[in-house]
């Protein structure tokens, strides 16, 4: 989603293409200011608090947010002898992140000999998001990851007919899905719960993030695991969609307009690996 993965234009796999000449180099990276206040709350401290934070866009990689050294309260890094490479900035150190009575090893990291061109990040450290209490923009809690400010969501009301089948059972039929747009994905399509039969849901444990829409629900349909989702409360931004039920055209059929759908290029939901010394906790699953 945003510039650095799905399909957007700093991705492995992006949608269209830069209109040079040349080509470009196989992997760039972004930096910019966020220019919005961040804080990190840790075993019940407020632990970072700064609105000079730093943003880096890479490939397959959701944003991650930099905090200058200054911002962070003393006593709560601790350094540890771990240092990994990173495939374009060179060795990362990592901390043990104090707060409180609390403490969480490998949760922060900093990159300890920039190259030159990379000055933006230097005595800058990041936090691993799942290993925090939580993270904030001014007193609004983000969800699962830095916020990424390229990213956008268009909702349209539409008349096609979309219909979801197991078997021969109709599962859905409607005249009346929601198609939602959303930067770096293919389109989803979200129909109303009055137009899906219930007793085709079977809700299953356990949820995902997603820092634009909110906390998704999953549903198995017959022998297909986690083939629908809903955001039973989407936040306002995308209020819409609130409560309706969207379905994964690879898990089971779904069909618009009479042409089956199937699992377009964007809509992978799990960055493409880890592969440049970053804590897995901080790889999550979006939808």
């Amino acid at each position: 989603m945003g510039l650095g993965w799905q399909q957007g234009p700093l991705s492995a796999e992006p949608a269209g293409r830069f209109l040079t000449p040349d080509p470009l180099p196989p992997r760039l990276l972004f930096a910019e200011p966020l220019r919005r206040r961040m804080r990190v709350r840790f075993g019940g401290d407020w632990i970072a608090d700064s609105d000079e934070v730093v943003l880096l866009h890479e490939p397959a990689r959701y944003p991650v947010a930099y905090f200058p050294l200054a911002a962070v309260a003393g006593g709560v890094l601790e350094p540890t002898e771990r240092v990994t490479p990173h495939h374009d900035l060179g060795p990362t150190g990592w901390y043990t992140v104090h707060g409180g009575d609390q403490f969480a090893p490998r949760a922060a990291w900093r990159f300890v000999d920039l190259p030159e061109h990379a000055g933006e990040l230097r005595d800058r450290v990041a936090f691993a998001w799942r290993a925090m209490d939580a993270f904030f923009e001014e007193d609004e809690r983000i969800v699962g990851h830095a916020a990424d400010p390229y990213h956008r969501i268009d909702i349209r009301r539409t008349s096609r007919r979309l219909m979801v089948r197991d078997g021969d059972r109709v599962v859905a039929d409607t005249r009346r899905p929601l198609a939602l747009y959303e930067s770096g994905f293919a389109p989803r399509w979200y129909v109303p719960r009055a137009d899906v039969d219930p007793g085709a849901l079977h809700p299953v444990e356990g949820q995902t993030f997603c820092p634009y829409k909110g906390l998704a629900s999953y549903y198995d349909i017959g022998s297909h695991r986690r083939a629908a989702w809903s955001y039973r409360e989407a936040w306002p931004e995308v209020r819409l969609v609130d409560g309706m039920v969207s379905f994964e055209p690879d898990l089971i059929e779904v069909m618009l307009d009479g042409k089956r759908l199937a699992l377009e290029p964007g809509q992978t939901v799990i960055p493409h690996g880890v592969d440049r010394g970053l804590d897995p906790a901080e790889i999550l699953k979006s939808t």
